[in-house]
């Protein structure tokens, strides 16, 4: 089991970039997989403070595509995963999100309603 965890992420201008905690004194060696395939080994900048190794990997516009694509933070050492992250893009998503506010919407008007009548009809006793 690796002693590496995740610690913190987040994408930026097209690059991802996250801090791993280490209880080792050795910089983490992390890789980045995607359907199947290693993308790139990342070697980790200078140690923080706090314990902690900033990493950064470069999304490869190759990769995206309409839908969901997940990416495997694993550990180059053990093959543990420590982490993930998807990018979730296209105009299928588009009518999938909209078709759920749409129905969120729906429910949430029903309960208006619903709550409404049961005010109206405790309101008297």
């Amino acid at each position: 089991m690796s002693d590496l965890a995740l610690e913190w992420a987040r994408i930026r201008a097209g690059t991802w970039e996250a801090e791993i905690a280490s209880s080792g004194d050795a910089a983490p060696r992390i890789e980045i997989w995607h359907l199947d395939q290693k993308l790139e080994t990342l070697k980790a900048g200078a140690r923080t403070g706090n314990g902690r190794w900033p990493v950064s990997f470069a999304i490869p516009s190759g990769v995206l595509a309409d839908g969901v694509q997940t990416f495997l933070v694993r550990d180059e050492g053990s093959g543990d995963k420590i982490g993930q992250f998807s990018i979730v893009t296209g105009e299928p998503l588009e009518d999938d999100l909209r078709a759920e506010i749409d129905l969120l919407r729906a429910e949430l008007d029903m309960l208006k309603k619903a709550f409404r009548r049961h005010c109206l009809e405790t309101a008297g006793r």
